[in-house]
């Protein structure tokens, strides 16, 4: 199985704090990888190193084999627009509005879509996100659960191939969460590559082939979907009962 993204002795320092530690690991292509962890353990910042959000204060990242930290602006314009992130808080503009915060992604990376084709496709996926509302407003006018339909609605625009979340479903109900889980289930049959973290335990066995669990910004151990189906305790994981 190829690689999609692998990083490669990755620390990453900020405030004088190491939150990073030398995180050698690759993530394959096609599958869906969960980063388990107490609060604080570094999973967030590890799936922004991944995404490129952020740069490695040590070591390199690379997407298909290209260093993230050297592409030139085309190799890097093809990563954004097959790459995109959910982002923990949501992270929409707050000076402008619904539509054009989800339009802006396509008026980056299809430049010859006509403004009806934006138009349609950006109604589309805040549909199918669950947001059913006025996309004139601003977030400001939004419950955090419909800032977080805004925010996966942005993600999926460009239809992905790969896709990072970062806690996606926090602030949702239960028919709002299932909807979201379902389109990323699609997705991951479809052959998307995924990377999640997610203190729910239902979501990271409905949908992990892989969990990996970071400790103190490394890599403690990994584990298969077959590991996870026969109920290993990964919940002692989630809530800080790690081995040193």
């Amino acid at each position: 199985m190829s690689c999609v993204i692998e990083m490669k002795k990755v620390s990453f320092d900020a405030q004088n704090r190491s939150l990073v530690n030398g995180i050698s690991y690759q993530f394959d292509e096609g599958r869906t990888t969960a980063l388990v962890g107490p609060s604080g353990c570094g999973k967030s910042t590890v799936l922004k190193l991944a995404a490129g959000l952020i740069l490695p204060s040590e070591g390199q990242v690379f997407y298909h084999d290209k260093d993230i930290a050297r592409m030139n602006r085309a190799e890097n314009l093809v990563f954004r627009q097959e790459g995109a992130v959910v982002f923990q808080d949501s992270a929409l503009w707050a000076n402008q509005s619904l539509f054009q915060i989800l339009e802006l992604p396509l008026r980056l990376h299809f430049p010859r879509m006509t403004p009806a084709e934006r138009e349609r496709r950006v109604r589309e996926v805040a549909y199918e996100a669950g947001y059913r509302k006025d996309l004139g407003i601003r977030p400001a006018q939004l419950s955090m659960g419909e800032q977080k339909m805004i925010a996966f609605a942005r993600a999926m625009v460009c239809s992905p191939n790969l896709l990072y979340l970062d806690e996606w479903t926090e602030s949702l109900d239960d028919n709002a969460s299932r909807r979201l889980i379902n389109i990323v289930k699609n997705m991951r049959k479809q052959g998307a590559s995924i990377i999640l973290v997610s203190h729910d335990i239902r979501i990271i066995r409905d949908l992990a082939d892989i969990v990996v669990i970071i400790n103190k910004g490394q890599v403690l151990l990994w584990l298969t979907r077959e590991q996870i189906t026969r109920d290993e305790d990964i919940s002692r994981y989630l809530e800080g009962d790690m081995e040193e």
